[in-house]
């Protein structure tokens, strides 16, 4: 088949580098046009853009894509499908019908219709669920609503970060949507519409999302934590400044202190009274510094036994 393919980010990567060594021929690539990245804000190219650009494969980097050059220019490349995988952008009907198919395919990194959203993989962590995965669906209207053609699963492990996950959600989206072409170019492919009502939201993750609040059980924290890293990062107050957790453990025994409480331990190490058990910092970081592992922090930050975390 004739494919445009329709990303962004490093997690659309691995779907589009598969696809330039399949059978299938990828006829254009759409992404966002070139931002500022960096503490330079130096304008580069998204991770798609480059691959395409390295791959020699026509790119469209367009503000909205669907202005009428845009939809000709894809209606130009004569595809048969098109594949989306983190874009970012709304895809009007006429773009999503343009294919000579007449439809679009996502890969969207949940068990839909969990999950529905910018942000499913850190929801999925903060729900405190054991198992995620990637569902190939058609682009429908609604966000992520369309019909699902095939699921891969995938154990969360319970100590992993969404950092971490992502990754492995990513190469996890180019073997389903490698078999789910597959599938399609033979024919074989099966539509399942979702259960509306056992949709769940999964909405960009904001200042807020990031907040520890103390008066939480420390399992809580310790899957928001997870959910925030490695960005933005979990975050409190220490003395009016804004401290970073960037990795925990969940010390489970009761607690003797106040929520926000910190017990500096004798081994050096420090843990944090919650709503509920002890929260172990493992990495921390201070507004502008370097991520550190909680002893080089202290060395150079000390935190006073019986300080308080929080507003």
């Amino acid at each position: 088949m004739r494919i445009v393919f329709f990303g962004t980010p490093d997690f659309a990567v691995p779907t589009l580098a598969r696809l330039l060594e399949g059978p299938h021929d990828v006829v254009a690539v759409v992404s966002q046009p070139d931002r500022p990245r960096g503490r330079g804000r130096t304008v580069h190219p998204s991770p798609i853009s480059k691959l395409a650009l390295d791959a020699g494969v026509r790119l469209l980097r367009p503000e909205q894509v669907g202005e009428a050059s845009v939809v000709e220019a894809l209606r130009a490349t004569a595809a048969d499908l098109g594949v989306v995988v983190a874009f970012g952008q709304f895809l009007t009907r006429r773009v999503r019908e343009l294919p000579s198919r007449g439809y679009l395919v996502n890969a969207h990194a949940s068990l839909l219709p969990r999950h529905r959203g910018a942000a499913p993989i850190a929801h999925a962590i903060l729900a405190g669920d054991s198992l995620t995965g990637i569902s190939v669906m058609r682009v429908e209207r609604e966000m992520d609503a369309g019909p699902v053609a095939l699921v891969r699963r995938l154990a969360i492990g319970p100590e992993e970060d969404c950092g971490h996950l992502t990754q492995r959600l990513a190469a996890l989206a180019a073997d389903a949507i490698d078999q789910a072409l597959d599938d399609i170019a033979a024919d074989r492919a099966t539509w399942q519409e979702q259960d509306p009502a056992l949709a769940t939201l999964a909405p960009k993750i904001d200042k807020r999302d990031a907040a520890l609040h103390w008066s939480e059980p420390a399992t809580a924290l310790h899957a928001r934590i997870r959910a925030m890293a490695p960005t933005p990062g979990a975050r409190t107050r220490l003395a009016g400044e804004t401290l970073s957790i960037l990795e925990a453990c969940v010390d489970a025994s009761p607690t003797d202190r106040e929520p926000g409480g910190v017990e500096v331990r004798s081994d050096g190490g420090l843990r944090i009274a919650t709503g509920a058990g002890w929260l172990v910092p493992l990495r921390l970081q201070r507004a502008g510094g370097k991520r550190l592992d909680t002893a080089a922090f202290l060395r150079g930050r000390p935190i006073p036994d019986g300080a308080r975390l929080g507003e």
